[in-house]
Parts: structure tokens; C-alpha cells; sequence
């Protein structure tokens, strides 16, 4: 008989949280797209996955209820860089000349869309208290999707992300997905034009394909096009679509088959995927991580019954090896402004890096 798979044991004291839900003990971490079939083991789970492909999920020990803030309970005081500390992989220029060359590529007729970001970087030595920092953001910029995973020691044990996301990447609840992408973005809701719409409808339809890879014919519908969200600072078009997964895509069939078929997310890659993918991998110069992959939480029943929620990363901090790390990014298309899209990605990351700041502004 082959040996069973090798259980790595993270550290002890790391932390999720999601919500109301506080988990406490990680007593393994598993490679989900490696062994996919894992998730089908009994518990409750914290998942991160990196946008170029690495998914991993910790099986906590103790999950309790808690208040939404993870501070009550004393956590630290959040000490974080400067305002002055933070760099960006592309600078202004950078960025409005690789937007410039997605529409070259739409042009060809390569891409419809494709999503364009930076990554915002400041030194931070020592490893700072994840939940301190995401107590500072629930007061500052309540999320829907807002939670963090804590495993100290980093490796391919541990893990620190914190996020503020408001968009949904995938729900699962009685044997239904859903999807929320979110495409269009506006300071408020006057400024919303049909570019906006035009690249909400057209990942709303990808997201749409991608659910018919894995849910029964005929069950995969958009339920709302082109609502409007309001959050903190700004607005988004926000639409939902969901699908009844096939029978044949449960237990340990269900989460090999599902991220096939719907990983990384539509929303920020671009239509169609594997081509926006291959733009993206061209132009930004640094990897994304966390930012743009998938942050939630998962909870495998004794009898079997999954139910999960998985928001795309972003609005997402990430420090490892002593730089704590920011995305923002917008969708490219045809009828892009170079320079409005450059000021899109400031506006997303304004009140967040400021609020990490120490409540400074964002550094050019």
C-alpha cells in the first residue's frame, strides 16, 4: 500500500478569523491544488491561494464565536511604516505605458480585458501582529469579506495576510455556488460611465463560463447585473452569478474540479483568461501573492456538508520576510484613460495604506 500523504504541522499559536468566527490551533496546512481532495476532510479550514497559483489551507483545532473586531481580546497596537515608506513596483509612468500596451494588445484582438496592478511595499522588520492591523482597518474600512490568517514562522508553514476585501470570489452553501465580481469603480456613483458597465458585463459573462465547467446545465444564472455597491471612499458595479454544482463535483471531487475551472479569478485576470494571464505575466514586473488569489474560510461537516466563503484578495495586506506588502490594480480595456486608470489604483489604495500608516497619506 502507497504511503499516505505527509501532514505538515504549522505553529500552534497561529490565528483566522472571518466575521464572527475565531480559529485558534492550526494542526495542519495541506497543498490544495496538489491534494484538493484534503478539503474533504472534516473541520473548518482557513484558505489563502496566490494569484500565479499557490493555494494552501490550514485545519484549525479550535473555532469559537467572537465579536467581529479581532482587538477585543487585547490586541496590540498596530505600529506600521511610514506614509513616506511606501514604493510601487510600476510608477505613474510605468503604469500608464503598460496600459498603454494592454490596448495595444486589444487592438490585435488578443484580450478584451485585462486586469493591470502594482504592488504597494514597505519595509516592516520584525513580524508585526496581523490582528492589530485588522482591527485598524474593520474601524476605519468595514468589509464585507473582511478576516485574516496568522501562522507565524513563515516557510511553507506559515502565512500573515490580512484583508478588507469586498468582493466575493465563491460561496458554497447546499451544493449552490456563488460568484459577486466586482468590474467598475468610481469615487461615487455619478462618476460610473459605460466603460464601467462594459467591463463589468463582459467578466460577469466570464465568470458565468467558468460556473458552467462545474454546476448542472441549465442552472447557471445572473442573478443581478451591474448593482451598485457603496464602501468606504468609493463605489463599485458589483454583479452576482450562481449555479447548482453537478453531482458529480462534491466530496473529494469537489475542490480539484471547481478551481480548475474558476481559478485565479475572472475579475481581476480578464476576459478571455488565459490571455489576459499571459499579458498580466509580461508586463507587471513582481508577483502579486495573496493580492488578487482567494482569502476565506472553509467547514467540512462530520457528514460530509461543505460550506465555504472565499473572497478574491484584495484590499489585502501581506508581510513576509520583512516588507509588508499592498495591491491595486484596474481593468483595461478599449476604451481605458491611461491616466484615469492610474488614478483608479490610487483611489483603491488611499484609505487603506493611510489607515496602515498610521492615518498618512499615500506616498507618490
Amino acid at each position: 500500500m502507497p504511503p499516505g500523504p505527509v501532514v505538515s504541522r504549522p505553529a500552534q499559536d497561529g490565528l483566522a478569523w472571518f466575521g464572527d468566527t475565531l480559529a485558534r490551533r492550526p494542526v495542519e496546512v495541506v497543498d490544495v491544488l496538489a491534494e484538493p481532495e484534503a478539503l474533504a476532510r472534516p473541520g473548518w479550514w482557513a484558505l489563502v491561494g496566490e494569484f500565479q497559483g499557490g493555494v494552501r489551507a490550514w485545519r484549525f483545532d479550535e473555532v469559537v464565536r467572537a465579536p467581529r473586531s479581532p482587538s477585543a481580546g487585547g490586541a496590540p497596537r498596530w505600529s506600521g511604516p511610514a506614509p513616506g515608506a511606501w514604493s510601487s513596483s510600476l510608477d505613474r509612468d510605468g503604469y500608464t505605458a503598460a496600459v498603454a500596451a494592454v490596448r495595444e494588445r486589444i487592438r490585435a484582438g488578443d484580450v478584451y480585458q485585462a486586469n493591470l496592478c502594482r504592488v504597494l511595499a514597505a519595509p516592516l522588520a520584525d513580524e508585526p501582529d496581523a490582528q492589530a492591523l485588522a482591527a485598524v482597518l474593520d474601524a476605519g474600512n468595514p468589509a464585507p469579506y473582511a478576516g485574516g490568517v496568522h501562522v507565524p514562522g513563515g516557510g511553507a508553514d506559515g502565512v500573515w495576510v490580512v484583508t478588507a476585501s469586498p468582493e466575493l470570489f465563491l460561496r458554497l452553501e447546499d451544493g449552490v455556488v456563488t460568484s459577486g465580481p466586482i468590474k467598475g469603480t468610481a469615487a461615487t456613483v455619478a462618476g460610473l460611465g459605460n466603460k464601467d458597465r462594459a467591463e463589468n458585463v463582459m467578466i460577469t459573462d466570464l465568470v458565468r463560463n467558468d460556473l458552467q465547467h462545474v454546476c448542472e446545465p441549465g442552472t447557471v444564472e445572473v442573478t443581478r447585473l451591474l448593482g451598485v455597491e457603496r464602501h468606504p471612499g468609493l463605489v463599485h458595479l458589483v454583479s452576482t452569478v450562481q449555479g447548482r454544482l453537478a453531482a458529480g463535483v462534491r466530496g473529494e471531487r469537489l475542490w480539484g474540479p471547481l478551481l480548475d475551472a474558476t481559478y485565479p479569478p475572472g475579475s481581476v485576470s480578464g476576459a478571455p483568461k488565459s490571455s489576459a494571464l499571459r499579458i498580466i505575466a509580461a508586463l507587471e514586473p513582481v508577483a502579486r501573492g495573496p493580492y488578487c488569489g482567494a482569502v476565506g474560510w472553509v467547514h467540512v461537516a462530520p457528514d460530509g456538508r461543505t460550506r465555504a466563503e472565499l473572497a478574491v484578495g484584495i484590499r489585502t495586506f501581506w508581510w513576509t520576510q520583512g516588507v509588508l506588502r499592498f495591491g491595486t490594480g484596474a481593468g483595461i480595456t478599449w476604451g481605458s484613460d491611461p491616466a484615469a486608470e492610474w488614478a483608479e489604483t490610487e483611489l483603491k489604495a488611499a484609505r487603506l495604506v493611510a489607515l496602515a500608516s498610521g492615518q498618512g497619506t499615500l506616498a507618490r
